[in-house]
């Protein structure tokens, strides 16, 4: 489980950091036209004009968020097809409990087993 843990881990940053990729470089593209300029490097920068800074900020962190969780979505679909189940962080919480419910209770019933064995045993000696 944690080797899987590890491979969804990589596979959705890699997939988050190329969707961020491709949206930042559209939102570029799509800056440039719309306006004729190139997109405000630095945001804080005064001598940027405020509305520019706002509306790029709005911009950029809208779309590359949009951008991220859809390649997240997307890697996770690839994921379940592969693996036949989602990764644990995505998993609903319902799913997890019913996990961890069932890994407590194998516990426990191995647990009595042991105990049940040992009582046998020293009954055993007793006779």
């Amino acid at each position: 489980m944690a080797s899987g843990s590890k491979v969804w881990s990589a596979f959705s940053l890699v997939s988050a950091l190329a969707g961020a990729t491709v949206a930042k470089k559209a939102l570029n593209t799509g800056w440039k036209a719309a306006t004729g300029k190139k997109p405000p490097s630095n945001p804080a920068d005064p001598d940027v004009k405020l509305w520019e800074a706002v509306t790029w900020a709005a911009a950029s962190g809208t779309f590359v968020a949009i951008a991220r969780m859809l390649a997240t979505r997307r890697a996770a679909s690839y994921y379940l097809r592969s693996t036949g189940h989602l990764p644990p962080e995505l998993r609903k919480d319902s799913e997890v409990a019913a996990e961890q419910a069932a890994a407590t209770a194998a516990e426990e019933k191995a647990e009595l087993e042991k105990a049940a064995a040992k009582a046998e045993k020293k009954s055993k000696k007793k006779r």
